[in-house]
């Protein structure tokens, strides 16, 4: 399948309703065509892996192409330059999201990306070295403790952005390392007891909601 024929198929489920309604869960759709993301993995599971593929259909900018690029690709074939370029286009959360949880954290470059994105300018650059950080948390159940212990401070540091979507990518990092178990979440605990004293306004968003989440499990 080409990447001509990948969009026709695209276009043939795209749902004006789900379009217009787009923008109220902070999408941007600008490129949008407006299909709910479960339709988009359908087509994904009919393509399987096409890392060709993959690259022409980023390359067209279309946003639901870019969500379906993020699941065929091939991790074994994704370069750390092609994940740079793909992050700085990233435009709305959704794909970054589906990037960082779909494709870039089943690379060999997940936490060395993870910590070049967690100091970046642009908001959705930051959110992906967080969601990275999440994702892998999740995905990877081989990793040691010490990977995501020295990820904590770094969490801790960052707890000052404001930025909704930097600031709840944070707060999902930290909550899903804490959730691995019981050391981590001691760790996590105890990582979100500091940003507490940060007392900011988003240091304490992140840190009780974690705390809230951790507490009870």
């Amino acid at each position: 399948m080409n990447v001509e024929e990948t969009i026709d198929l695209l276009k043939q489920i795209a749902n004006p309703v789900y379009l217009a309604g787009m923008k109220r869960f902070g999408i941007d759709d600008q490129t949008a065509l407006g299909i709910p993301t479960p339709e988009v993995r359908k087509l994904a599971k009919v393509i399987k892996k096409d890392h060709a593929l993959a690259l022409a259909l980023w390359d067209s900018n279309i946003h639901e192409a870019r969500i379906l690029a993020t699941m065929i690709d091939d991790p074994k074939l994704v370069t750390p330059q092609q994940i740079d370029k793909w992050v700085a286009d990233f435009n709305s959360w959704d794909i970054c999201d589906q990037a960082c949880g779909n494709l870039f954290d089943r690379t060999p470059y997940a936490m060395e990306k993870a910590l070049q994105y967690s100091t970046a300018e642009e908001e959705f650059v930051k959110r992906a070295g967080f969601v990275l950080m999440a994702e892998y948390a999740v995905h990877d159940k081989k990793a040691a403790d010490e990977n995501f212990l020295a990820l904590l401070p770094i969490i801790e540091r960052e707890a000052w952005d404001e930025r909704n979507f930097v600031k709840k990518a944070v707060n999902w990092a930290l909550r899903q390392i804490g959730k691995r178990n019981e050391t981590l979440k001691a760790a996590a605990i105890e990582t979100a007891d500091k940003i507490l004293l940060q007392n900011t306004k988003s240091a304490k968003w992140i840190a009780t909601d974690a705390l809230r989440e951790l507490k009870s499990r």
